[in-house]
């Protein structure tokens, strides 16, 4: 593991400057090779180094423990081997938060027995340690553990990367284990070789209630299994990957998907033997999704150690440890930081280039904010180590909207009555939380009558806002729906257009005959009757006053609501010169009788 872990230090990765962010560069007084993160109750970001720190300066150093807040203000906890002999461990690996608001986790070395501790610390940097490994001769109890979680019982679970009762390996093949907050610890499984070899870098607990985990390597000469372990100790080995495997080998940790699969990478093996990312399902179908390294130098990364997150839009992001588009790092690259989608399309987010860190190894964690969190265990600015002490960085996720439809149109509305509702889809189409920060409206006529858009839009949702319409004027009217947030074109505007009209109508307004002989009769002028209202129009009754007459019409005692109807009136005039009248509709609109003027010369 140790001379896995140099190689793959030996890269590094950079992104964007507008969305990647150096917090802290270690500088080995505070730490040397970082983490894991994680994101507390109270909105800070806490973690480990594997080394550096104030105590063991004749050495590599034993490793702390530290707080660092989102503006990249860092403060040392907790530096290992305050005493002779390190009964308080070294080398620790990363927390978790537990329910009583500590902080849990196990040191890979140090102890009464040198075989790692498991330790509590409280946010004010008092650590406890709770159990001491390898108490008993050939550490059946293991050895070296790795990071722990808390489980639905309370108690934390976690493996030993070694020991344990099995002889099939040299130092002991590795455990899974069981701590109580106490520090009572029941061993639940000695791998046997068979079953696997050095269990890392943790567990899991599915929504089964089972826990999930990987061995790195076996069994014999395969490169490390899938397994799962009941909280009473019953194992069963998912999936074996072997040696040069094109599904991938010395897997990483698992997470579950929202869908109920199990989505992982490998460090090496695949299409390219530089690793892979894989799904796994409960029963032990392994899905090779992507295999990293598909054309020259590995644009795409290599060598997936530290694992995946599922995004809050429902995609995975990791990073791997090699590759990338950077040349800092010599001919392997400093390696990349990347999303892929649940079907598998990979896309590179940000290339490491040393100065910004290089060689991540530790898993992302997604943050409050939407942005991710993470550390590389090289690189960065500082010059007291040989290749860097390591960075925690930010890669700032970016929000951003999209409207469908982008306008709203309302067409005819009557006058004081109110239209149907529109509505406006708001989508984050964008990798960050959506803060909105108010949703208005402005025209004459147009108001918000629904919002289910709260404060916080996740990238990938919906939420929708409706909107009404109505007219205190006739004509056309003009509106618009004003989206605030933390987009960077903020604000973003809908448009909304409406034209007020009477209940009633009838078209022309006015029509005026050519010169006709005495006597005779014209052709006929066209008017058409619209019922505007959402009721029918009844009472309907025609009539053409002066020189004017009815000659045809389709309109009947009533007319249908948002209907038409015709109505022909003809001249014939009775006088020489200009004559007038008036044709008239009267109805039950509330703007009865609709006319029009009517004019024409006899000649």
């Amino acid at each position: 593991m140790v001379c896995i872990t140099l190689a793959v230090c030996t890269a590094s990765v950079a992104a964007p400057a507008q969305t990647f962010t150096i917090l802290h560069s270690f500088e080995s007084s505070d730490g040397e090779v970082p983490g894991e993160l994680i994101q507390a109750s109270d909105g800070n970001f806490y973690g480990t180094t594997s080394s550096g720190g104030a105590q063991c300066k004749s050495t590599a150093g034993c490793g702390t423990v530290f707080q660092i807040t989102a503006g990249g203000a860092l403060t040392t906890l907790y530096n290992f081997c305050t005493q002779t002999g390190c009964p308080d461990g070294i080398n620790p690996s990363s927390l978790t938060q537990a329910t009583d608001g500590n902080f849990y986790g196990t040191t890979f070395k140090g102890g009464n027995h040198n075989g790692g501790t498991v330790f509590k610390i409280t946010s004010a940097g008092t650590l406890t340690t709770l159990y001491n490994f390898c108490a008993q001769t050939g550490c059946p109890d293991g050895e070296n553990p790795s990071s722990l979680m808390q489980a639905t019982d309370g108690n934390f679970y976690g493996t030993t990367h070694e020991g344990g009762a099995s002889n099939n390996c040299v130092a002991g093949c590795g455990t899974v284990f069981k701590i109580t907050p106490e520090g009572m610890l029941a061993t639940l499984h000695s791998f046997e070789n068979s079953d696997g070899i050095n269990p890392d870098p943790g567990l899991i607990q599915a929504t089964d209630g089972s826990f999930y985990g990987v061995t790195r390597f076996g069994p014999d000469s395969d490169r490390g299994t899938v397994f799962r372990i009941t909280p009473a100790g019953t194992l069963t080995t998912l999936h074996t990957f072997p040696l040069g495997s094109a599904g991938g080998w010395y897997p990483s940790g698992l997470i579950q998907a929202t869908d109920g699969n199990f989505f992982g990478t490998t460090y090496g093996g695949g299409a390219s033997g530089v690793g892979t990312v894989f799904k796994i399902t409960a029963a032990g179908t392994l899905t090779t999704l992507y295999s990293f390294c598909p054309q020259k130098k590995c644009p795409d990364g290599e060598h997936g150690w530290g694992g995946l997150i599922q995004g809050i839009d429902g995609n995975f992001y990791g990073t791997t440890s090699q590759g990338g588009g950077s040349t800092n790092c010599g001919f392997y690259g400093c390696g990349t930081l990347f999303e892929i989608t649940p079907t598998g399309s990979l896309g590179v987010l940000h290339n490491f280039d040393s100065v910004g860190g290089s060689g991540p190894i530790a898993k992302l964690i997604q943050a409050t904010d939407g942005s991710f969190y993470g550390t590389t265990p090289q690189g960065g600015g500082s010059n007291n180590c040989t290749s860097g002490c390591g960075t925690v960085f930010r890669l700032a996720a970016v929000p951003a909207v999209t409207f469908v439809p982008a306008s709203l149109s309302f067409g005819l509305q009557v006058l004081t009555t109110t239209s149907a509702a529109k509505t406006v889809t708001l989508k984050n189409t964008g990798t960050a939380l959506l803060i909105m920060r108010g949703v208005t409206v402005a025209g004459n006529g147009f108001a918000i009558s629904a919002n289910t858009c709260g404060d916080i839009l996740a990238p990938g949702k919906t939420c929708n806002v409706s909107v009404t319409f109505t007219p205190p004027l006739l004509g056309k009217l003009i509106g618009t729906l004003t989206f605030n947030d933390n987009v960077s074109n903020s604000s973003q505007k809908v448009s909304l257009l409406g034209r007020g009209v009477e209940p009633a109508t009838l078209t022309p307004a006015a029509a005026n005959y050519v010169a006709q002989a005495l006597g005779t009769t014209s052709a006929a002028h066209t008017f058409t009757l619209t019922n505007n209202q959402t009721a029918m129009l009844t009472g309907i009754a025609i009539a053409a006053s002066g020189d004017f007459a009815l000659s045809a019409t389709t309109c009947t005692t009533s007319l249908a609501a948002k209907s038409k109807c015709t109505i022909s009136v003809t001249f014939t005039p009775t006088v020489l010169g200009k004559r007038i009248g008036r044709l008239s509709v009267s109805d039950s609109a509330s703007n009865n009788p609709q006319t029009s003027n009517l004019s024409g010369t006899g000649k």
